[in-house]
């Protein structure tokens, strides 16, 4: 059994077919899901699917592309919504300087703010960074983010991003990227990265894998990203789904 521990089902291209979305992932061997929160509206989201299927959990947060929005109520609301037991994990958050989308003194801040938040709430943090490695594992060492640890979500950085990562105690979860042809350093990473510290995901709707490239990407395809990695690692497709689950249920207290 599969856990996709990143997935957004509350985005707009499931409306028409969410239910029988989620209905395919679990006759493909998902076990479980974790939808994410990218701003508050999302994660309020998130928290509604998480309360309507037993599998579904929640993470709640705001992306580093969002932080420009949050105001005074925002991290209330989010202690409010983390009583609920469904919510195992706080997140995405993180940096990304690529696209700026809000100010990097900005994302700086709010990402120290949320890390702090994570440490009250004592939930384990998502990370997102994108062209931001020093900035994101300085701050994350400042902050003591390794007392409640976390996952590099959607994996694709450099070598040594990865061993910093795994320096902190944080595992490092790979997505349909680890299928693409030009992927060959990535590979390699997740080659080397130790099995009880490594998480599958989709992102979907987004880094459909291959062979599914060109279609909306869903949480059953989370399996393509498993029999990339057991091909890397040189083990069958169960022991990679067996060993990918108990992190995920270690990490974000799944039963």
């Amino acid at each position: 059994m599969l856990i996709d521990t990143h997935t957004h089902l509350d985005d707009a291209r499931y409306d028409d077919d969410r239910e029988a979305m989620i209905a395919r992932a679990r006759e493909a061997g998902v076990e479980a899901f974790i939808t994410i929160g990218c701003d508050l509206a999302t994660s309020q989201a998130a928290v509604q699917l998480a309360d309507r299927h037993p599998f579904v959990y929640a993470s709640i947060g705001v992306h580093p592309h969002e932080v420009k929005h949050i105001d005074d109520s925002w991290y209330g609301e989010f202690r409010r919504l983390a009583h609920n037991r469904k919510v195992v994990a706080y997140g995405e958050i993180g940096l990304d300087y690529h696209y700026n989308h809000s100010s990097p003194k900005e994302q700086r801040e709010r990402f120290r703010e949320q890390i702090q938040l994570a440490r009250e709430l004592k939930l384990p943090v998502i990370i997102h960074t994108r062209e931001a490695q020093e900035d994101t594992i300085s701050i994350l060492r400042e902050e003591k983010a390794s007392e409640i640890g976390g996952v590099f979500h959607c994996f694709c950085g450099d070598a040594w991003l990865a061993q910093d990562a795994l320096d902190l105690g944080f595992y490092l979860s790979f997505s349909g990227i680890l299928t693409f042809q030009n992927a060959t350093m990535l590979r390699e990473i997740a080659r080397n990265t130790p099995l009880d510290h490594l998480l599958i995901e989709t992102d979907c709707p987004y880094l459909t894998p291959v062979p599914y490239r060109g279609k909306r990407n869903e949480p059953a395809y989370v399996s393509q990203v498993a029999k990339q990695l057991a091909s890397l690692h040189n083990m069958s497709l169960d022991e990679v789904a067996g060993r990918t689950s108990d992190n995920a249920k270690k990490l974000f207290k799944i039963v």
